[in-house]
């Protein structure tokens, strides 16, 4: 593969045509107060995992609606005084898998919060968490579940669940609530700028090769999975594009980068046709803080920096954390 989308100078200078509704910031303040209508409910039940370096816990706690959320809380071993906390969301079709998979950020010496995603969990790591919530037809995946009404749509649940899992974590009397970071990858990139546009006192975000991102040029450039479920969907239910267009504009990261304050550290794949470069640097253009940096890796596909990303997470988290 080579580099197909605009060249890294123009990149850098890139703004999406995503239209932001009139009244995004209304809805996202009405949905979240429904949700915050029921208790949070965050349950912290210890897991015997065999290892010796940290403390997991099997998590549930209430999302959308109230709908109960798992995720892992790992804490390094021997934990007395709170620390600082990573929240992660989850890459498209994951789950929260198994907690051994989960030891960075507590190696690191910081607590971790890791977010099952509702419905998913199936196509490589496995996940617990049903979506109880029914939607029209929709093209098989999770892009277009709902996707004729903002109302409806799947991603209002998910966003729901990770700005309430930001809050379970904090709920934990291990956790200084005042030193919080969101992060992930892919999908959980996407999650996380969304996040970050609707908490607003984080100290870090560190979005990964981001998903769900300037939709309009998304859905255009590439044809491959996720963003081409829209156009599947599209390509059989004729004449309903805009209707399409007008909901995700409610979701898009651009929208939420726009609103961000907390410092971030993005990253890119220049060769990524699952989440153009382009997408990426729309919402990182938009992002409103102006500390804010982004990776390039030039001869990546998604798989984006792996563990170069980690190597720079690492260097540059740990000084927002410990402040």
């Amino acid at each position: 593969m080579t580099q197909f989308d605009l060249p890294l100078d123009r990149l850098r200078d890139y703004r999406s045509a995503s239209v932001e509704p009139e009244d995004f910031d209304a809805f996202w303040a009405e949905t979240l107060g429904e949700a915050r209508a029921h208790e949070l409910d965050a349950r912290f039940e210890p897991v015997p995992t065999g290892l010796s370096s940290v403390e997991v816990f099997d998590v549930t706690f209430a999302g959308f609606d109230g709908q109960p959320v798992k995720g892992w809380f790992v804490l390094p071993d021997g934990t007395t005084a709170p620390l600082p906390v990573v929240v992660e969301f989850i890459g498209y079709g994951g789950g929260r898998g198994l907690p051994h998979t989960h030891l960075l950020w507590a190696s690191a010496g910081f607590a971790h919060f890791v977010m099952d995603t509702r419905g998913q969990g199936s196509g490589w790591a496995t996940g617990d968490t049903p979506d109880p919530v029914g939607s029209g037809p929709a093209f098989p995946g999770f892009m277009t579940r709902g996707v004729e009404d903002p109302y409806t749509y799947y991603y209002r649940r998910v966003f729901t669940d990770a700005v309430r899992a930001v809050e379970a974590a904090r709920s934990h009397p291990l956790v200084d609530a005042s030193r919080t970071a969101v992060t992930g990858v892919s999908q959980g990139g996407g999650i996380t700028i969304a996040v970050a546009g609707l908490v607003g006192d984080l100290v870090a975000v560190a979005p990964d090769v981001p998903f769900l991102c300037d939709f309009p040029r998304a859905t255009t450039i590439t044809d491959r999975t996720p963003y081409r479920e829209i156009g599947n969907y599209l390509k059989t239910h004729r004449g309903r594009a805009d209707r399409v267009r007008a909901t995700l504009a409610y979701f898009d990261g651009v929208h939420f980068a726009a609103r961000a304050t907390a410092p971030a550290l993005f990253s890119t794949a220049l060769e990524d046709l699952t989440c153009p470069p382009s997408t990426v640097f729309a919402a990182f253009n938009a992002y409103a803080e102006e500390e804010k940096t982004i990776e390039v890796y030039e001869f990546n596909d998604h798989e984006g920096g792996e563990a170069f990303q980690q190597a720079a997470q690492l260097r540059w988290l740990p000084g927002r954390l410990r402040g």
